[in-house]
C-alpha cells in the first residue's frame, strides 16, 4: 500500500467509508440526486488518486426502509432482505458514477447475484483495493437483523482498514442533539468507553463493539463539508475521532 512522495502527509492508506442511503437524496424525499452522488464520487476519486485504498458501504434508506411497512405486518426478515437489495441498487449506481468519472470500482455483494456484481470474497476484495479500485460492499452482512453500520464495521475489519469513517448530517459527535440544544458541544476525540458510558449516539451497538474489540478507530464526520474526507486523511481535526486509550 504505497503512497507517492507527494502525498506522504496522508495518515491513512486504507479506509472503510460508510454512507447512509439518505445522504444520496440531497433535498429530495426519495431516490438518488444526481448532483449529490457525483459530488461524493469525485471526493472519493480525489483520495483514490492520492493513493488511498477505499472500501465503501452505502445504506439503503433512500430506497426502502422496513420500518415503514412494520404497521402492515411485514416480517422483519423480509424487510431486512428488501433493505439489502436497496443497498445493492445504491452500490450499482455509485459504481456507474465512479466509472463515468474515470474511477475504477467493483461492487461485491454478500448475497450471490453474479449477473449484477461479484460475490464477496475477502482476498479478492483486498486485491481490488491494492489495484486502486474502490470496492463497494453491498447487501449488508448478508443476514437479517444486522444494520449497514454493522456491515461497515465488519468489512473494515476484514480488509484491515486503518479507519472506519461514518458520514453523517452533522460534523461529529455532540454532547446532545445540536439541532435541539444550542449549547451542545462537539467532541474532537473520545474513547470507546466514554461513548458507551455517556450513551452517545454514534452507531448501533453491534457495529460499535466490533470496532472496539478490534481496536479499529472510528471517525464521525459531515461528508457535506467540501474537502472533509481529504482533511481527515491528512490527520486534521475534522469531526470526532473515537479510539482506545485516554481522551
Amino acid at each position: 500500500m504505497s503512497i507517492s512522495a507527494a502525498n506522504s502527509d496522508l495518515v491513512y492508506r486504507r479506509i472503510l467509508l460508510k454512507l447512509s442511503g439518505e445522504a444520496l437524496m440531497g433535498e429530495a424525499s426519495f431516490g438518488i440526486e444526481p448532483d449529490v452522488i457525483r459530488r461524493v464520487a469525485l471526493e472519493i476519486g480525489e483520495v483514490v488518486a492520492a493513493g488511498v485504498q477505499v472500501g465503501l458501504v452505502i445504506g439503503g434508506g433512500n430506497i426502502f426502509r422496513g420500518i415503514a411497512l412494520a404497521p402492515v405486518g411485514l416480517h422483519k426478515t423480509t424487510a431486512d432482505q428488501m433493505g439489502m437489495l436497496a443497498t445493492v441498487m445504491n452500490a450499482l449506481a455509485m459504481q456507474d458514477v465512479l466509472e463515468r468519472e474515470g474511477i475504477s470500482a467493483r461492487v461485491m455483494s454478500a448475497l450471490a447475484m453474479p449477473e449484477l456484481c461479484e460475490t464477496l470474497e475477502r482476498r479478492r476484495a483486498v486485491q481490488h483495493l491494492q489495484q486502486g479500485r474502490v470496492v463497494l460492499f453491498a447487501a449488508g452482512t448478508g443476514n437479517p437483523f444486522f444494520t449497514t453500520d454493522s456491515a461497515a464495521s465488519l468489512r473494515g475489519i476484514e480488509i484491515d482498514a486503518e479507519l472506519v469513517l461514518k458520514a453523517t448530517k452533522v460534523d461529529g459527535v455532540y454532547s446532545a442533539d445540536p439541532v435541539k440544544d444550542p449549547d451542545a458541544v462537539r467532541y474532537s476525540r473520545l474513547t470507546y468507553d466514554e461513548v458507551l458510558e455517556q450513551q452517545l449516539n454514534v452507531m448501533d451497538t453491534t457495529a460499535f463493539v466490533l470496532c472496539r474489540e478490534q481496536n479499529l478507530p472510528l471517525r464521525v464526520f459531515n461528508m457535506n463539508r467540501p474537502g472533509a474526507l481529504m482533511r481527515i486523511l491528512r490527520g486534521e481535526d475534522e469531526g470526532t475521532l473515537i479510539e482506545g486509550g485516554e481522551s
